[in-house]
């Protein structure tokens, strides 16, 4: 039975976008101009998981390309064309595709939204603990302690 705090469904575009556009420290959390995350996982209250649904405007990016070694990540594209970029290279998707990435693989992974139209996506993960996150293109790494993210230089070195 659903809790009375949390409601038994939505319209997901009703749902105001995250407070916070990134979490990355700066210089990187500017370059996420344009991206914008609804948090429908945490409307209803769920734990295991999250969900948001993003929207890419033109010419933006969903992360930075990162790999994660214990949570797994899976995408569903609702509208657009934007770009998956992977240690494989470039996969060009559209409406109705959809992409997963396991964890302890190492294979980093982003989208980009190279057109001039927005791209609006699901983006599913699980909150599996002692997550660690890889940016294979950057200098940057993150651990996932008590409860938020912290992020450090390649060498260990503090943002």
């Amino acid at each position: 039975m659903p809790s009375s705090d949390h409601p038994i469904a939505i319209q997901a575009a009703t749902v105001l976008p995250r407070a916070t556009p990134s979490h990355y420290p700066e210089p990187f959390a500017s370059g996420m101009a344009g991206r914008e995350k609804r948090s429908l996982g945490e409307v209803f209250g769920l734990s295991n998981f999250g969900v948001n649904f993003t929207r890419l405007a033109p010419k933006a990016m969903s992360a930075l390309r990162h790999a994660h070694t214990n949570q797994e990540e899976f995408i569903y594209i609702l509208q657009g064309n934007p770009v998956l970029k992977t240690d494989e290279g470039r996969t060009q998707l559209s409406p109705g595709m959809c992409a997963g990435f396991q964890a302890g693989t190492g294979n980093g992974h982003h989208l980009i939204n190279e057109t001039d139209e927005d791209v609006v996506y699901l983006e599913i993960g699980d909150r599996t603990p002692g997550d660690q996150v890889v940016y294979p293109d950057d200098d940057l790494q993150a651990e996932f302690i008590s409860g938020g993210w912290q992020f450090l230089h390649k060498d260990g070195s503090p943002y």
